[in-house]
């Protein structure tokens, strides 16, 4: 799919997704990161050090919602820039329902001469913001 610039709008919503976090995912994410904190998978651990349990990894979180944008746009290359601040942890249960992340994408801002969207992401679990500020920067054709 290719997004042309002439055809957002600010303000407009491009995506929105439901995102299932299991524990098992974040075992794999460690494997893959290279990032075996005990808070990822250890509960005693995790709330030793006064977490509500086992969390996801920030990156696993900050990867999960812009995979929404990659997908809208078709290429991941056309995403440029991406920032967000961590405000709130995602504690997966270790049950069946493990996490859902909800994610949603707006376009916040278009740049005509550069051709670029920032598109606002606005990620929450169990209706906590878990990520403010998340933008990404999109180059279109």
């Amino acid at each position: 799919m290719s997004v042309e610039f002439s055809t957002l709008s600010v303000g407009e919503l491009i995506a929105e997704r439901s995102i299932s976090v299991s524990r098992e995912d974040l075992i794999r994410y460690a494997g893959a990161s290279g990032d075996f904190n005990p808070i990822h998978w250890n509960e005693r651990f995790a709330l030793e050090v006064e977490l509500p349990g086992v969390i996801a990894h920030g990156m696993f979180t900050m990867g999960s919602a812009v995979q929404l944008v990659t997908d809208w746009v078709g290429d991941p290359a056309a995403v440029i820039d991406y920032q967000t601040r961590f405000t709130k942890p995602v504690p997966v249960a270790d049950d069946e329902n493990g996490a859902v992340i909800e994610v949603s994408a707006v376009v916040g801002a278009l740049d005509e001469e550069a051709k670029t969207a920032r598109i606002d992401l606005t990620v929450s679990t169990d209706g906590q913001k878990v990520l403010v500020k998340a933008q990404a920067l999109v180059r279109l054709t």
